[in-house]
């Protein structure tokens, strides 16, 4: 009974086990058919995403540009991010003091410094605390640019009234930055005093010649809000807070229910290696050059001109494979500072640009006479000045038009391409037809 048995059962069980096959095989199938309509979408996505590039020379404006993007389209600074910008600040009000202190000194004010305490001393005007701007510079000079003071420097805390500092400390902002914040704090006052010597005036008028970053300015003449206990950055502060980019940077918005990206990269000559791996499927680059800084030489190379080395980017850029069928913008940024500064440093009088014929302390010629410049970088004429956009990168309200325009241009590019790609292929198809025709109707 048993062996007779067995058979139908061995009958029975050999549908159960192709049953079980078969649902594997389904589900196998199921779940390749999900992997495959997953990568597509993913594919998709990328594709109809659209990636934007911010390219040019060391301090043009890009980072800011990067930072209104944010401002403009993406989410709120936290109070980590705002407390790192605010030790920024302030070690960036220090450096531009170093340089102006050894500025003055290389220029041989400190005897016009001198006289300009005593009259002020004499006529007991000016600025009524107990130190002159003299001895405001000797305490810099001792404590932040000779190193040779021997008494410690005061506690940064004393001024506050034990009251805590809202920036305190970010480990984010670097060991550096962080020193640089606390010797703000313990000489304030003095950065203060001098600042507000007529002397320093001069030296200012003369800061191409030391590559200060001309909007901490805004900085100089706002140490007492600054060195509050009370500090909380500003938008503007935060906008130009100059924290060098040593790697690529990129941010994600979503506007009008379409991806961006925007990456941000170094501009530096040790950094520009780093660019290549970002060129891959680029939408539009935007490319950023300093007006102001015609007057003025690279940090990493004192003989050459930073308009001359931005030219000469702008061209390898524009003449790049790479970016054949991809929108070019150019920012010629900093159109405030240049604004100012054409009214004493002649453009014509720098050796690059002696072919300068137009009339000194225009603004308007002198912006005419670089997007020229800037054009005959170009191998093809067909560049549209549309795509020139002269900015003010500091100015929200300038940067939302111009980043607005910039956009719809970057649309109607994607469009147009894709219209020319569709009108292709239709046009390949219909050709393919026609000699599919003649070559085999006959036979059928």
């Amino acid at each position: 009974m048993g062996c007779g048995g067995s058979a139908p059962a061995e009958a029975v069980s050999a549908p159960a086990s192709n049953g079980a096959g078969n649902a594997i095989k389904a589900g196998s199938a199921y779940e390749s058919r999900n992997i495959d309509q997953e990568m597509e979408r993913a594919k998709a996505e990328e594709e109809g995403k659209i990636k934007m590039l911010l390219l040019g020379a060391g301090e043009s404006g890009k980072s800011t540009i990067f930072k209104q993007m944010r401002l403009l389209y993406g989410t709120e600074r936290s109070d980590d991010d705002l407390r790192m910008y605010g030790v920024v600040a302030r070690s960036n009000i220090v450096v531009a003091v170093r340089k102006l202190c050894s500025h003055l000194r290389n220029l041989g004010l400190e005897e016009e410094l001198d006289r300009e305490s005593r009259e002020n001393e004499e006529l007991e005007e000016g600025d009524h605390s107990s130190m002159t701007c003299r001895q405001a510079y000797d305490e810099l000079m001792a404590y932040l640019v000779d190193n040779t003071a021997t008494a410690s420097a005061q506690d940064p805390m004393a001024d506050m009234g034990g009251k805590k500092d809202w920036v305190g400390q970010s480990p984010r902002a670097g060991l550096a930055a962080n020193n640089d914040a606390k010797q703000f704090l313990a000489h304030h006052e003095s950065i203060r005093i001098l600042w507000q010597s007529n002397t320093m005036k001069q030296v200012w008028a003369k800061r191409s010649a030391v590559n200060i970053i001309d909007s901490h300015k805004d900085y100089l003449n706002d140490i007492s809000r600054i060195a509050s206990p009370d500090y909380r950055p500003t938008t503007q502060d935060v906008l130009i807070a100059r924290v060098r980019t040593t790697q690529v940077v990129m941010e994600k918005y979503r506007i009008d229910n379409i991806d961006f990206e925007m990456y941000d990269v170094g501009g530096q000559r040790s950094e520009r290696r780093k660019w290549i791996d970002c060129f891959d499927q680029v939408t539009a680059v935007i490319f950023v050059a300093a007006l102001s800084e015609y007057d003025q030489t690279l940090a990493e190379a004192k003989r050459t001109n930073r308009m001359v080395e931005a030219l000469e980017l702008f061209r390898s850029v524009c003449n790049n494979r790479a970016f054949s069928n991809t929108s070019i913008m150019l920012f010629l940024n900093k159109k405030d500072i240049f604004a100012e500064k054409i009214l004493y440093s002649d453009i014509a009088a720098q050796r690059p640009f002696c072919d300068y014929a137009g009339p000194t302390k225009d603004f308007d010629h002198g912006i005419l006479y670089f997007i020229q410049k800037f054009k005959d970088c170009l191998i093809d004429d067909d560049f549209n000045d549309s795509f020139i956009h002269v900015t003010c990168a500091t100015d929200t309200n300038n940067m939302e038009f111009v980043l607005d325009s910039t956009r719809t241009i970057i649309m109607t590019d994607v469009r147009h391409a894709c219209l020319y790609f569709l009108n292709f292929f239709a046009t390949e198809t219909t050709i393919l037809i026609s000699e599919f025709k003649k070559v085999w109707l006959p036979w059928c």
